[in-house]
């Protein structure tokens, strides 16, 4: 239960202001139909949530170690950082969704943009720190869901009326809560 409800937060935060949100805004206010783009948010989500946790929880078998784990704390330590970095998102640079309906441009778009994206990196940690694939992705993609469903359905009108700077300031927060305490828990300062 502790993976799917810290993956839910971690990622529900850090999708808040990133360029996937920015683009279901996009995608909603193109195609107009929002039942198909959240479905394509869903299974693109779920296909590239479970491969980054697959990873994560592989590399975690292989590496178990002392080091790796302070990898990993450092690893969550370096994403506070970054999610103070806002994103952009230019949509030149985007697939040209006219030629799919709204639901496999949605699919194809959403899976390609969150390549190395901050919450596919988040997703990576999460399943090396829990060695847990299905609840790291279910919380994960639920997270994403709380995040863009809202943006999908309000759109620029969500994006004006949130506070971007507090709410990428609580998930830097976020965090470095969970690297600092990784990394205080690998050195033994808290016990097992």
């Amino acid at each position: 239960m502790e993976a799917l409800l810290t993956s839910t937060a971690v990622v529900a935060l850090a999708e808040i202001g990133d360029k996937t949100q920015l683009l279901a805004i996009v995608l909603a206010t193109r195609f107009r139909k929002p039942w198909p783009i959240v479905g394509g948010i869903l299974v693109a989500t779920l296909a590239n949530h479970f491969l980054a946790a697959l990873v994560g929880e592989q590399a975690a078998g292989f590496l178990d170690g002392q080091w790796f784990r302070y990898a990993v704390a450092i690893s969550f330590i370096a994403m506070a950082g970054w999610t103070l970095i806002p994103d952009t998102f230019d949509e030149d640079e985007e697939a040209k969704p006219s030629r799919f309906g709204p639901f496999l441009a949605t699919t194809i778009a959403f899976f390609l943009v969150e390549m190395g994206d901050k919450t596919q990196i988040a997703t990576i940690a999460l399943g090396a720190r829990f060695h847990s694939v299905l609840p790291v992705m279910a919380g994960t993609t639920l997270g994403m869901m709380i995040a863009n469903v809202p943006a999908v359905f309000l759109g620029n009108e969500l994006v004006r009326r949130v506070p971007l700077n507090v709410v990428r300031t609580v998930a830097a927060l976020l965090f470095l809560g969970i690297g600092l305490w990784l990394l205080a828990q690998t050195a033994g300062w808290l016990g097992s």
